[in-house]
């Protein structure tokens, strides 16, 4: 009987433990603004996938939109300045 191993090495490195790095964290923690601005523009989106928007719906959208484009703005002006906190 042949016993069948593997030629190769693994395709991935060893060294992966599948947890970020402190930079890809600090990355993250610098986006979160956008990122919970860009979830409640969605959440206000879904409330009105099966029914038509009503005023106030509209008004949520509108602010959400808004949070989104400003936290945008603020991230891109602090990456341009390079001041990162």
């Amino acid at each position: 009987m042949k016993h069948i191993a593997a030629l190769q090495n693994l395709v991935t490195a060893a060294s992966l433990d599948g947890e970020p790095s402190d930079a890809e964290l600090d990355a993250i923690e610098l986006e979160m603004p956008v990122i919970r601005a860009e979830v409640e523009l969605l959440d206000a989106q879904i409330m009105t996938l099966d029914r038509e928007p009503n005023e106030l719906d509209e008004r949520r959208i509108r602010r959400a939109r808004r949070r989104v484009l400003a936290a945008r703005r603020e991230l891109t002006n602090r990456a341009g300045s390079g001041a990162v906190a």
